[in-house]
């Protein structure tokens, strides 16, 4: 069904954002699922890093990670290719609701091979920086929407850049990427939340608040990710 509609759909005009009431709803709707889903996330993280029989269970099972990859994975496309079943109640909500889940076991089990204080001041520094983002985002005057081209371009340098990584095994390099990665995905959060505004270049819209979460949801997650390595393997 391709990419969510912005301002230049005839489906869904412009003068939809003229109504605060309809912006301001769907701005609640979006950051209320990303809470939601945010909240399971780290119950995850803190379960498999504080039980130390489900963290050894998850350590011992690496299996199941790939389980719960292969299941995020084709949630991730059905809800970012199908536009039609994106915006269909409730089918749309329980897609995200197992995409939320296979990911929060991915990440909890990311976890589990870290310490635990690795684990704490990666969702400190998480925590601290995503709000700041959003926060900046909200208020500033600057169109991030503007960047999205670039960042696209930043993302297939910094994949290339993660296979280079798989062949030269170096903790400098591996600390590098993972700095550039959560600085990457930063960006990607700044323009994902000007998205939802539907005052700059692109804005999506209204209908479109599963795949808002899912944007500002995945960003968080990879910064999250990102910092976690860099402070691994710092301590290393």
């Amino acid at each position: 069904d391709g990419p969510p509609s912005y301002y230049d759909n005839q489906d869904f005009p412009s003068a939809h954002w003229d109504d605060k009431s309809v912006r301001q709803a769907f701005i609640r709707k979006v950051f209320l699922v990303l809470t939601l889903q945010l909240t399971v996330t780290f119950a995850f993280v803190t379960v498999f890093t504080f039980v130390k029989s489900v963290r050894g269970f998850v350590q011992r099972n690496v299996w199941t990670y790939y389980v719960s990859y292969a299941v995020f994975f084709i949630s991730l496309i059905v809800l970012s290719c199908c536009g039609d079943f994106r915006r269909k109640h409730p089918w749309n909500l329980v897609s995200l609701s197992i995409l939320t889940v296979s990911l929060s076991y991915m990440v909890g089990m990311i976890a589990s091979f870290y310490d635990t204080e690795a684990v704490i001041m990666a969702v400190g520094i998480t925590v601290v920086v995503c709000f700041t983002v959003v926060i900046f985002s909200l208020q500033t005057k600057y169109d991030f929407t503007s960047c999205r081209g670039v960042l696209v371009i930043c993302l297939v340098v910094l994949m290339l850049f993660a296979i280079l990584c798989i062949f030269i095994r170096n903790r400098i390099m591996e600390i590098v990427y993972a700095s550039l990665g959560a600085l990457l995905f930063t960006c990607f959060l700044a323009v994902d939340t000007q998205l939802i505004l539907g005052n700059k270049q692109l804005a999506l819209s209204p209908e479109e608040y599963i795949f808002a979460a899912l944007n500002l949801y995945t960003d968080i997650i990879n910064i999250f990710l990102y910092i976690l390595a860099i402070i691994g393997r710092a301590k290393e």
